[in-house]
């Protein structure tokens, strides 16, 4: 694939900004070169414009070099800037499914670029062929989540690879709930395909959702793209600083992990023995989505009582469905009891 010829040509022919960390590697005895303050060390510096030490951290735990990773402010930060490098805006359009995450319809028309929804069957699987007959000359981008949001199941990796072989675009599959899933992750694929994007994120299995820090995996040509066009300082001190603390507890995340699997299979078959509950779709993630008679009432009831979840009623093949977020197991227990008064 020749990534030139996907690039957006005023992207291809912009002069990056390059900040004063960027201008140098190694140590230094005074840093006189970017009008900071002299006072109030370290928060004083600005921060690592490419996040090396996270990232060679990152590198090691998910097996790919650190040339192929960059680091966003949320994995919603990448998805823009796949935007901005790639899709020419009222010209061109991506393919993606439906339902699924509504950030990429957000970022598509914030970058006015058309989105062709392609639906799910009703057991929330797609096909590639149907993603590639939506698709046409102008399609850019193709945006796959896996496991899918809202309906928390895995797509066939095998139509996955299908779409990934035969389209002549970039596929970004986003796996923020990869790690609660069975299968693994699409990484080891990297190398493979170079029109491959991975997104990940530190804001579910990590618990890191509070220092808005996401993960895109590609090769090196989209990666330097993506640095090309990402705002200098974008990642902060703090937020690095905690990353890398919190990577050293890779044992705890697997343990947090296990512990949430036990209790969404709990879940799973407490809330099918309730007599309103319709339907409990099989989950590969950290919730479950939850067809049931009056959802909506039941969402302001348990609004009522402190507890919220999330109301995807309207949501296209999603009707009069909750989904609901797998928590510690004594807040599983307060939710069910809650739902069992209803009866």
């Amino acid at each position: 694939m020749n990534i030139e010829k996907l690039i957006r040509t005023n992207i291809k022919n912009l002069k990056p900004y390059s900040s004063a960390r960027n201008e140098y590697t190694g140590e230094a005895m005074m840093f006189l070169d970017a009008n900071e303050n002299p006072f109030n060390e370290p928060y004083n510096r600005y921060p690592d414009p490419l996040q090396r030490e996270v990232k060679e951290k990152i590198a090691v735990i998910k097996g790919c070099e650190p040339s192929q990773i960059f680091l966003g402010n949320g994995s919603d930060e990448p998805i823009d800037l796949l935007f901005r490098a790639f899709c020419e805006p009222k010209q061109d359009n991506i393919v993606t499914i439906d339902p699924t995450y509504g950030m990429y319809q957000v970022a598509a028309d914030i970058n006015d670029t058309e989105v062709r929804k392609v639906k799910l069957d009703e057991s929330y699987h797609f096909s590639a062929e149907e993603l590639l007959k939506a698709a046409d000359n102008n399609t850019k981008l193709i945006f796959i989540c896996s496991p899918n949001n809202p309906t928390g199941n895995l797509l066939d990796k095998n139509e996955v690879i299908k779409l990934i072989e035969v389209f002549s675009g970039i596929v970004i599959i986003d796996e923020a709930y990869i790690d609660f899933a069975p299968d693994a992750s699409m990484l080891p694929e990297l190398n493979k395909y170079e029109n491959l994007v991975i997104l990940q994120t530190f804001s579910k299995a990590w618990g890191m959702a509070g220092i808005r820090l996401g993960m895109a995996f590609a090769n090196s040509e989209i990666i330097k793209i993506l640095n090309k066009i990402k705002y200098p300082y974008n990642i902060n001190m703090l937020t690095q600083q905690k990353a890398l603390e919190l990577l050293l507890q890779e044992q705890e995340k697997k343990e947090w992990v296990e512990i949430l699997l036990t209790e969404r299979k709990k879940l799973e078959n407490t809330l099918k023995d309730l007599a309103f509950v319709q339907k409990v779709y099989p989950s590969d993630a950290n919730f479950v989505l939850v067809k049931m008679h009056d959802a909506r009432g039941i969402y302001d009831y348990l609004v009522e009582n402190g507890i919220i979840v999330r109301d995807r009623s309207k949501v296209v093949l999603c009707n009069d469905s909750l989904r609901i977020t797998v928590g510690k197991p004594e807040e599983n227990e307060i939710l069910i009891e809650k739902l069992k008064e209803l009866i």
